[in-house]
Parts: C-alpha cells; sequence; structure tokens
C-alpha cells in the first residue's frame, strides 16, 4: 500500500480509503458479516482511512463500521463521519449528531470530522447554526482532531469555504468525467495550494464507470496499448494527481476490495504515460454523449414522497441510453420499479414534482424534468406489456411445475 501525507498534522494515509456508502446488501439491510470482513480485510492490507456519514444506509453504516473497528481494528484506522445539515433543524442538534456518532462508532473521538456536502446554502445554513464553533469546541473535548468539509457546490463557494476556516482537508469529488464538474481540477489544486489534504469521493462516479461499461468504451480499452479493468483506469487517473491525497472507493465485492488494493499499490502520481491519458480523454468524450443523467447513485434524494427511487430510475435510464438494449431495459425497468418483483412501484410516473429532492441533490440534476423522460422512453403501454406478458409466463411456468407435482 503506498500512503500519502497530510500536509497540517503529518498523518500517513492509506492511498485508498474505505468508503462505507455502499455496503454489501442482504435484501435491503447491510449484510453485516460480509461488511465487516471485507472492512477487516482491506485494513489488514494496508488501508488506514475509512470514512462513514450519519445518513449512510439510513443510519446503519456507523453502527456496522463500529462493529468492524472493534478487536484492536479502531487502533490501526483514521475514522471520518460528518455533520450533516439537511438532519439539523436547530443548533443544538450538532451536538446530539456528534455524539450520536459517537456512541454508534464505538468510539471516543473522531480523527477527520466533517461538514457534509457543502454548497451554498447548506454553507449558510451551518454558519447560522455557529457550525465553526461548534468545531472548535468539539476539538478542545477531545471528541474531534481534525476538521474538514466534503463539497458539491461551485467552485467559487468551494474558494469561499476553503479560506473561511483552517481546515485540516476537504473532500471532493473528483473523476475523468467531473474534471469542470463541482469543485473540479481548479479546486483540487486551490485546496492543495492551501496545504489541505484532498480526499476523493465519487472516483468511479458510483460505479458507472467500472461495472457494465458501453460497447464504444469497451473498445477504446481493448485498443489501447496497456490492458487493465475499467476501475484500474479510473482509479488510476485520479491517482496520478499528487494532489489527491486518499481515494475513497465504495467497495462492496471481496473481489473489488482485493483489485483496488493491489491497483494502490503501484498507481504512484505523475506515473500515466500520454497514451494511457489520451485514452482516458477519448472515453470520457464517449461517456458524455451517451450518459443522459449525471446521477452518481448517493442517494442522497431519497425518500421521495411519492415513492419514486429516483437513483435506480436514473440507472435504469443510463443504461438503456448507453447500452442500447430496449426491450431489456423495459423488461428491467418494469420488473424492478413497475412492480413486477414486489407489487410496489417506485417508477418516474409517480412523481409529483414536489421538487424535494433537487435541495438535496449534490450534482443539481433537475430530478422532475429528467423523470419525465425516464417515463417517457421506459414507461407506457410497451412496458406494461412486457410486463404482463412476463408475469404471464410466470404463472403459466408455475401452473405448469404444481400439475407436474
Amino acid at each position: 500500500m503506498q500512503f500519502r501525507t497530510v500536509p497540517k498534522n503529518g498523518d500517513k494515509l492509506s492511498v485508498l480509503g474505505f468508503g462505507c456508502m455502499r455496503l454489501p446488501l442482504n435484501g435491503q439491510y447491510v449484510d453485516e458479516e460480509r461488511a465487516i470482513n471485507q472492512i477487516r480485510y482491506a485494513i489488514d492490507n494496508g488501508v488506514n482511512y475509512v470514512d462513514t456519514a450519519p445518513p449512510y444506509h439510513g443510519g446503519n453504516s456507523e453502527k456496522v463500521l463500529g462493529k468492524a473497528l472493534l478487536d484492536d481494528y479502531r487502533k490501526r484506522v483514521k475514522i471520518a463521519t460528518k455533520l450533516t445539515p439537511f438532519m439539523l433543524n436547530k443548533a443544538e442538534d450538532m451536538d446530539k449528531m456528534l455524539n450520536t456518532s459517537l456512541q454508534k462508532l464505538q468510539t471516543d473521538h473522531i480523527d477527520y470530522y466533517l461538514l457534509h456536502g457543502l454548497e451554498k446554502e447548506s454553507w449558510n445554513k451551518l454558519q447560522g447554526f455557529g457550525a465553526l464553533k461548534f468545531l472548535e469546541k468539539a476539538k478542545e473535548e477531545g471528541k474531534i482532531v481534525n476538521t474538514g468539509f466534503s463539497f458539491h457546490g461551485s467552485p467559487e463557494t468551494f474558494k469561499t469555504i476553503v479560506d473561511a476556516y483552517n481546515w485540516t482537508m476537504c473532500q471532493i469529488q473528483y473523476n475523468f468525467l467531473d474534471e469542470k464538474t463541482q469543485a473540479g481540477t481548479e479546486g483540487l489544486k486551490y485546496a492543495a495550494s492551501k496545504n489541505l489534504a484532498v480526499m476523493v469521493m465519487e472516483p468511479l462516479r458510483g460505479g458507472a464507470l467500472a461495472g457494465k461499461i458501453p460497447k464504444e468504451v469497451k473498445q477504446l480499452y481493448d485498443d489501447s496499448k496497456t490492458q487493465r479493468s475499467a476501475a484500474e483506469w479510473g482509479l488510476r487517473w485520479v491517482w496520478n494527481h499528487p494532489e489527491a491525497t486518499v481515494v475513497l472507493s465504495g467497495m462492496n465485492e471481496e473481489k473489488q476490495v482485493a483489485e483496488n488494493i493491489k491497483t494502490a499499490e503501484t498507481a504512484f502520481p505523475s506515473a500515466m504515460k500520454s497514451d494511457e491519458l489520451a485514452t482516458i480523454k477519448k472515453v470520457a468524450e464517449s461517456y458524455k454523449r451517451l450518459m443522459k443523467v449525471q446521477c452518481t447513485g448517493c442517494e442522497y434524494c431519497m425518500p421521495c414522497p411519492s415513492g419514486v427511487n429516483i437513483p435506480r430510475n436514473f440507472s435504469a435510464y443510463n443504461d438503456y441510453c448507453m447500452f442500447g438494449d430496449e426491450q431489456h431495459s423495459r423488461a428491467m425497468y418494469g420488473m424492478m420499479l413497475m412492480g413486477g418483483l414486489t407489487g410496489k412501484r417506485a417508477d418516474a410516473s409517480l412523481c409529483k414534482a414536489c421538487k424535494k429532492c433537487m435541495e438535496r441533490c449534490p450534482q443539481h440534476i433537475a430530478i422532475p424534468e429528467c423523470l419525465k423522460s425516464v417515463s417517457k422512453d421506459l414507461g407506457g403501454a410497451k412496458t406494461e406489456a412486457i410486463l404482463t406478458m412476463m408475469k404471464s409466463g410466470s404463472s403459466q411456468k408455475t401452473d405448469k411445475t404444481t400439475s407436474g407435482n
């Protein structure tokens, strides 16, 4: 494992951090045994920075991480968790949130405590609550050690926040599609110039850059002189930037953990060759042509008052746009979102355009308008017909099986 140094405190942090927003699931709930084993495997192989937050997995991420760090694993890592603005109604709630995090994590201190998901409005809200004084008080009490913030706003707001306080670190969304999005490359370099450690989230856009990739993108990777997985390409691109201190990966498969650890061992800063960078540039251009909705699946928009599973709708829509398999896309949309499997609908047609989701979206997506497109292209009579046929086929198969017994 490689390590990079936090400028203001000298901490040697693993270049790969374990992000606990997308832990493995067993149905709707975190598969605790697998999650704990994955986290401990990562720590045993050099990872010493773990990141969570109060809203992740409906409040269970911190609990599971706390369990994973028992048996002396706590001593081997730095924990990062957050103060989440949209979960706060008054200044007093800040103390309650921090104390709850300490309790769930089963620790007496947080190594890196972040103001969560800042942009202009949430920054103003926390300032109104006296968040900076709260951070100082928590440091004096020994509840937190280092302060930072995660960010999803404009470059201008990012610089304002960097300059507003003596932060130790910041956390930004950064990948080869987001060089000019949110803080972007400009923010990465600005923070580094102020001696802030920079933790990178969404290096693979919530897995969208590493899982099932479009044929056009696959061909570009296949044509490269250097052969590596899509995940390795994406992570190496971020680690190529010396300003990036830690790259957080939301790993939930054992093979992902092992592969990313292996990649981290040799992904040195400024090491990518010109032809490799050219490949990444072509891949980025291809994705930008194909993707319709720039959703990372973070679920900050959830729950929807109307019952829409917003991230899953956008994931289905991007798959439809990128891979061009209309029949399969409609079938999956019907089964997963129009009640084919559960009997409960969560599809885009339920949207009432209340816009509450837009208040929380880090990507500032015009969610109601995008959901209209999803419903138009993936919902409707065609998908209803496919769903009816699938249900009919399933029923007939069941009948035949029953009569055969």
